[in-house]
């Protein structure tokens, strides 16, 4: 596996190492020695998440203020443009955004650890995205930040207005939000 930086050192793409021939390909998708090995620590996934959306949903900007869960997260099939939003108050990146494109062709992953938001926009007619949790759903402590918030300055590619929950409609800007200390 190769990792590449992002703008925010803890936030890490990962291309696995694909073998390919005429019947296909096959990589390896996860192995935890492996990744503790290039995020530095062990983590324990706990839970794995399969969501599938139409071409501008977006989703997100989401999180857990307690049971703050590190994802993992890749595509499956079409394409996704993926945020991460550096929540940690004490952290020199804090407010500050990752962004990558994820698709099914590319293969890249994302590690998001535990103190950051978290969204997704489909950029393709859909989108199948998984991720691995390090903690379980807990959606008494979940909350949303404004995916549109300028204090952030997310340059999402949008052509049309995004596709949002209820939910992620009424979010608030990361200045009236809870986050990390």
């Amino acid at each position: 596996m190769k990792v590449i930086s992002t703008t925010i050192p803890d936030v890490l793409i990962i291309e696995p190492k694909v073998f390919g021939d005429e019947r296909g390909f096959f990589f390896e998708s996860f192995n935890r020695r492996q990744f503790a090995d290039l995020i530095g620590r062990d983590v324990d996934f706990v839970q794995d998440n399969h969501s599938r959306s139409v071409k501008n949903v977006l989703r997100g900007l989401h999180y857990q203020i307690q049971q703050p869960q590190g994802k993992l997260v890749r595509v499956v099939q079409g394409a996704v443009f993926d945020v991460a939003v550096d929540i940690r108050r004490m952290s020199p990146a804090f407010g500050r955004h990752a962004a990558v494109e994820l698709s099914a062709e590319n293969k890249r992953m994302i590690w998001i650890p535990e103190g950051f938001a978290h969204g997704f926009m489909v950029i393709s007619d859909t989108a199948e995205f998984l991720y691995k949790t390090t903690d379980y759903w807990a959606p008494e402590f979940e909350r949303s930040i404004a995916w549109n918030d300028p204090a952030i300055g997310i340059q999402w590619p949008i052509q049309d207005s995004p596709i949002l929950s209820v939910k992620d409609q009424q979010a608030k800007p990361l200045a009236e939000s809870e986050y990390f200390v």
